[in-house]
């Protein structure tokens, strides 16, 4: 369990989400755990089942799978954001995909079934995560969308808005796998912006 001093940031970033009781905050406080991982190496691996539901503490991490060959990255993951293989998590089922992290990463991992049963006891835990689940999912159709209805240089010119440290942060090979593109179609977008 990590000490709290170094979960504050976390739980003031709940708590801003979902105004959460101080017995429902030292619950959650309870089942937290860090996990270090280093830059390139995988907290969950392809064909792993997800038990946990993880938080980016500090660094940076992406969701990737196989396709071809090739990696894809399907999700960026930043400081205090969710990362988790819903679909896994959810049903059961192993993942077809991974969690690598892009940086020396710091995660905050909560056992998904201790989680789920501190619902019942405090209905703001289920109303905080609902919250989360649901921006999650709402920013997953929206790239879904952007990729099917927009071309790729507002695809590009949109992440620069949304999240410019990206740029600076993440390799241009796995910039162009998020946004559907090969790495030379990006040069030629990133060329033409300049």
């Amino acid at each position: 369990m990590a000490n709290k001093t170094e979960l504050d940031s976390f739980l003031n970033f709940l708590q801003k989400i979902q105004l959460l009781s101080p017995e429902a905050l030292e619950a959650i406080y309870s089942l937290c755990g860090l996990i270090s991982i280093r830059k390139n190496q995988n907290l969950q691996e392809i064909g792993q089942r997800c038990r946990t539901i993880y938080f980016v503490k500090a660094g940076l991490a992406r969701i990737f799978y196989l396709k071809d060959d090739n990696e894809v990255t399907e999700y960026f993951a930043f400081e205090n954001d969710l990362i988790i293989r819903a679909e896994s998590l959810f049903t059961g089922k192993p993942s077809m995909k991974a969690i690598q992290a892009l940086e020396n990463t710091v995660f905050i991992g909560i056992p998904a079934e201790s989680l789920f049963s501190l619902f019942d006891t405090f209905p703001e835990i289920e109303r905080l995560f609902r919250k989360i689940i649901e921006q999650a999912y709402v920013a997953t159709v929206n790239r879904m969308e952007a990729i099917q209805f927009h071309p790729a240089e507002e695809r590009y010119a949109q992440l620069m808005d949304e999240k410019p440290d990206l740029i600076r942060r993440i390799s241009l090979k796995h910039i162009a796998s998020y946004l559907g593109i090969t790495q030379v179609s990006l040069s030629r977008i990133r060329a033409a912006i300049r």
